[in-house]
C-alpha cells in the first residue's frame, strides 16, 4: 500500500473520522470495509461524497477513513467534514468552493446533557396541583 499523502480529521456530533487520502481511482473504503457497504443508506452515501462531487475530484484520491462513535448520520457528517478538511490541504485552490457549500465548518449542534431531577435534558416529572 503506498504511503497517504495527507490525513485530516472531521467530527459531527459524537463521532470522530480520520481519512487518508492516496492516489488512486475514487475507491472509499470506511473501518476496512467498502462504502456501500458500511453505510447502507445511499442519503449517507450522497452526504460523504459530496466534497469530492463538487470539486470533481471523485476519481483522483483513495480515500481510506477510520470513525468511532456517533450514529450513521453522525459519521456520515464526520467524514463529509475530514474530507473537505483533507481536499482543502492537498490543494489550496479548492477552499472557496468547499467554504461556500459549508463543509469546512464544524456542526458544533451535540445533545444536551441530562439535568438532575428531569427525565431528559428539559422534560420534567409531571405536575400534580392535588
Amino acid at each position: 500500500m503506498t504511503a497517504p499523502l495527507n490525513q485530516s480529521t472531521g467530527r459531527r456530533k459524537r463521532a470522530v473520522a480520520r481519512v487518508r487520502f492516496r492516489n488512486g481511482t475514487g475507491k472509499i473504503t470506511v473501518n476496512k470495509r467498502d462504502v456501500a457497504n458500511y453505510f447502507p443508506s445511499e442519503t449517507h452515501r450522497m452526504i460523504l461524497t459530496e466534497p469530492l462531487r463538487i470539486t470533481g475530484t471523485n476519481e483522483v484520491y483513495d480515500v481510506d477513513a477510520t470513525i468511532i462513535g456517533g450514529g450513521a448520520s453522525g459519521q456520515a457528517g464526520a467524514l463529509r467534514h475530514a474530507i473537505a478538511r483533507g481536499l482543502v490541504e492537498l490543494d489550496p485552490d479548492l477552499r472557496n468552493d468547499l467554504k461556500r457549500a459549508g463543509f469546512l465548518t464544524r456542526d458544533a449542534r451535540e445533545k444536551e446533557s441530562k439535568k438532575y431531577g428531569l427525565k431528559k435534558a428539559r422534560k420534567a416529572p409531571q405536575y400534580s396541583k392535588r
